[in-house]
């Protein structure tokens, strides 16, 4: 039964206080900003951002009757990457795939009932921006952020229709300007980049990145530049940050480009599926990983929808369609109800761990020895306090045969230590325990201790269950190999095969889905949480050795 884990920070923590702007609350009046037009003002010190299992995430923007784009877009991207979303209309719009017809922006009065009514009742985790059609409205739109002052804010700066055409009085596009230091990204288009610096677009990705630099000096703020406008055979994104609120000045994500046409509303899904992940994880790197890899299986998979004659909506929800046709077709350890979206909710998680060096290196046997050994020393660390964790389960569990399911385990993983111990850590001494084997080991007697029976199985389900997914997978890959090489780890790969294991991590499914049964929404949602927590640590525990190993 061995672990991994990730540097992601995991979803639903206590408040921590973590400003992922940078702009850290002093009390202190900002220090103003100048632009070549106006002199603005950063963001006040927003309230903290307390990363939630299910964001409350708030989109502004405009409609779509056809639902590719707009709110209806926002909606569907917030769902599909975990939030509850809400939504105000500051436009209606009649469009289709083909194009925009007419636009009736109602008065500004209405669009501020509409957001007080959200504001006054609702704890917002996060807000994305869209469409803002004139000068009113988007003053509206800031008189509302500097009185709410929400934790986490995405503005995607509606500018510039596909034609070309400008959508904004010059006034109205000062005011949007002026409008990006109160929020904590922006997601310009490479011409609306442009159009906010007041610069000829980038023909090329380097020049892009440069006016992406511009910007965020100026205004104090994270720059996504997006590269769907530059003719290359990739598709680069990237997040810049002038003043060190990122790892980097620039953190830059690429992916094959995806031949559809079918990309209608691809800028506000993008936004409103940022703001949704970064609300989880707090972290804008790992937020833009994850958005981007769901969001290019959307584009993938958009052709499969068939909506309209024109540039067609991408297929937001095709992870959901796809996991429920697997559940149809196949038997799978999955499991029917509650377990099945929590294996839908870490598939970012899952998808990371097998693009870790250290796994592709195990599999293929090239894995440098001391990582290997350091990734042994810290299981059998790990393993000695998830037997304590896993007999807490069976004094918690309430039928005979639960109590003796848990006890079982807890025995076996003494017995793995042991063995992992003779034959193959030897007589090396016992290191210290690794950061990662420490946090993950505190999570989980830190749960053991809340008296949750519900919410102990679950955050102990991703040790079984990543464990016999990615085993699986490498143990069939080693059997695939047909090189003739010698496998250093062959004898280690040969026990991900053990049946009883993959029984064992069944069973925990089960017992976990029926522990859902019976508990209460509130420990339902607990669960959820624990286990999102515990698969992330899983995700670490894998990379720790690239990390923490010393040759």
């Amino acid at each position: 039964m061995l672990t991994q884990a990730s540097g992601l920070e995991p979803t639903g923590l206590e408040p921590t206080g973590l400003e992922p702007t940078g702009h850290e609350p002093t009390g202190l009046e900002p220090a103003p900003i100048e632009t070549p037009s106006s002199t603005i003002r950063l963001r006040a010190p927003s309230k903290a951002l307390v990363l939630r299992a299910i964001p409350r995430v708030l989109s502004i923007a405009g409609t779509d009757p056809t639902g590719g784009a707009g709110i209806q877009a926002d909606l569907k991207s917030i769902a599909a990457n975990g939030g509850y979303g809400m939504a105000v209309v500051t436009a209606l719009v009649a469009q289709n795939t083909m194009g925009v017809r007419s636009v009736h922006t109602p008065p500004v009065e209405f669009l501020r009932q509409q957001l007080d009514a959200v504001s006054d009742d609702v704890t917002i985790d996060a807000v994305k921006i869209g469409m803002l059609a004139d000068i009113a409205v988007i003053r509206e739109v800031r008189s509302w952020l500097e009185s709410t002052n929400p934790p986490l804010v995405v503005l995607d700066p509606v500018m510039v229709a596909t034609s070309g055409d400008r959508l904004l009085e010059p006034s109205a596009e000062q005011a949007l300007r002026d409008l990006i230091p109160l929020v904590d990204l922006v997601t310009p288009n490479i011409p609306e980049l442009a159009a906010l610096l007041q610069e000829s677009p980038a023909s090329d990705w380097a020049a892009a990145l440069e006016q992406g630099k511009r910007l965020s000096t100026r205004t104090g703020v994270t720059v996504l530049v997006k590269g769907g406008h530059i003719v290359s055979g990739t598709c680069a994104d990237a997040l810049v940050n002038t003043h060190g609120l990122l790892p980097q000045t620039v953190v830059e994500f690429s992916s094959a480009r995806v031949e559809t046409r079918n990309t209608h509303g691809t800028g506000c899904s993008l936004s409103s599926a940022l703001a949704t992940v970064q609300a989880r994880t707090g972290d804008w790197s790992r937020s833009l990983e994850e958005v981007k890899a769901w969001l290019d299986d959307s584009l993938e998979h958009a052709d499969e929808l068939g909506v309209g004659a024109g540039n067609g909506p991408i297929h937001h929800f095709h992870r959901i369609f796809a996991d429920r046709a697997s559940l149809s077709a196949h038997r799978s350890p999955v499991g029917a109800e509650f377990s099945g979206m929590l294996w839908a909710d870490i598939e970012g998680i899952r998808r990371a761990i097998f693009d870790l060096p250290f796994i592709e290196a195990l599999g293929d046997g090239s894995l440098e020895r001391h990582q290997f050994a350091y990734y042994l020393a810290q299981d059998a660390l790990y393993l000695s306090a998830y037997s304590r964790a896993l007999a807490r389960a069976s004094a918690l569990a309430g039928s005979d045969t639960e109590q003796r399911f848990w006890a079982t385990a807890a025995h076996y993983c003494l017995d793995v230590e042991a063995e992992l111990h003779r034959n193959w850590l030897g007589t090396e001494p016992v290191p210290p325990v690794g950061p990662v084997t420490k946090s993950y080991v505190d999570h989980l007697l830190a749960v053991s201790a809340q008296g949750s029976y519900a919410v102990l199985v679950a955050a102990l389900l991703p040790c079984y269950w990543l464990y016999a997914d990615v085993g699986s997978r490498l143990h069939s890959e080693f059997l695939a190999r047909t090189t003739g090489t010698a496998h250093p780890y062959a004898a280690w790969l040969e026990t991900y095969a053990d049946e009883d294991f993959a029984a064992a991590t069944r069973e925990a499914i089960c017992i976990t889905d029926a522990a859902a049964r019976a508990g209460s929404a509130a420990e339902r949602a607990a669960m959820r949480t624990a286990f999102a927590q515990s698969s992330q640590y899983e995700l670490d525990f894998f990379d720790a050795p690239r990390v923490h190993a010393r040759a």
